[in-house]
């Protein structure tokens, strides 16, 4: 949190990155170690609640991963401490053993000084935390996994649109992503308002674009709108209310909310929403916003399932 109140995210996470032949990768920074694509050696380890974590979900599934890289879901909630394995029998990862996800850290890190967060690769032999690092885990799934995709894998990272996509993500990650946690945790009149503005002005600039085409970067589904759906999804249920992001629901605003929809009902977006996980991670985590921990029942969840008329966008 800076002086003036403005939520600042810690954004290093550990930087290795798993890669074919643990060869140096085409796209983004070696600072950390690298790590061999091997089919079952690793576990993705992530939580419904979280949105971050959600991406990863969403990519393993559309990839056709789910036999190549297994994957452990914890619980919406967590303490201080760490993510938990609550939803297993017995409280643990039937893969991994653990209790938390703590654990991986720290098998691989004793001293490890950050927060555990999701999603997070797990080396399954030694049980040590590989990466924890999501905006590389998703982009080398497609990249670096691409030998054992399903035949008709969608191309998430056209070639011929990245120097315009990665413009488009990076907007989406400080205005949208990032931007309901800054008006959220804003410490301040000013910080939150200032967050608020651009929140709305960025839905705005969304809006428009998404008016005259099906999905962010054209006719095809990309890595882009993976991010921004896991926003959306999570918008009306938490953020319009939790967050103060409360301009307008994403129920008014026609083109980003038929959009969403047509996302939520393709295979691999929808199924990996838990509304009832979502907001049990936010309104019973976040108890110095929510400090009764009382979870709303609504939104009715039933209107992701209408029409959404953009198939011929």
């Amino acid at each position: 949190m800076s002086d003036s109140g403005e939520y600042q995210r810690d954004a290093n996470y550990i930087p290795d990155r798993i890669t074919r032949g643990a060869r140096k990768p085409e796209h983004g920074p070696v600072e950390g170690e690298l790590w061999p694509v091997e089919p079952g050696r690793y576990r993705l380890v992530a939580a419904r609640a979280c949105p971050w974590a959600n991406r990863s979900i969403i990519v393993r599934s559309l990839l056709g991963l789910e036999d190549v890289i297994s994957m452990g879901l914890c619980g919406p909630t967590h303490d201080e401490r760490s993510w938990t394995f609550d939803l297993d029998p017995g409280g643990r990862d039937p893969v991994l053993g653990y209790e938390r996800l703590q654990e991986a850290y720290f098998r691989r890190f004793p001293d490890y000084p950050r927060g555990i967060t999701v999603p997070a690769v797990v080396d399954i032999e030694s049980g040590g935390v590989v990466t924890n690092d999501y905006p590389w885990i998703t982009h080398d799934l497609f990249h670096e996994w691409r030998d054992f995709h399903r035949p008709d894998a969608p191309d998430l990272w056209p070639d011929d649109l990245r120097e315009e996509m990665d413009e488009v993500m990076e907007r989406i990650y400080t205005e949208v992503n990032n931007g309901v946690y800054r008006a959220g945790f804003s410490t301040s009149q000013e910080a939150y308002e200032a967050a608020y503005d651009r929140f709305f002005a960025t839905l705005d600039w969304l809006e428009d674009r998404l008016t005259d085409r099906r999905y962010l970067m054209g006719p095809s589904i990309t890595e882009a709108d993976i991010r921004l759906f896991t926003t959306l999804a999570r918008f009306d249920a938490v953020y319009h209310g939790h967050f103060k992001c409360n301009r307008n629901k994403l129920t008014e605003m026609p083109a980003l909310w038929g959009y969403a929809r047509d996302l939520f009902q393709t295979p691999g977006f929808g199924d990996s929403i838990d509304f009832f996980q979502i907001k049990k991670h936010y309104y019973v985590v976040h108890s110095d916003i929510n400090p009764s921990g009382i979870v709303p029942k609504g939104p009715d969840n039933s209107v992701w399932l209408t029409p959404h008329g953009r198939d011929g966008l």
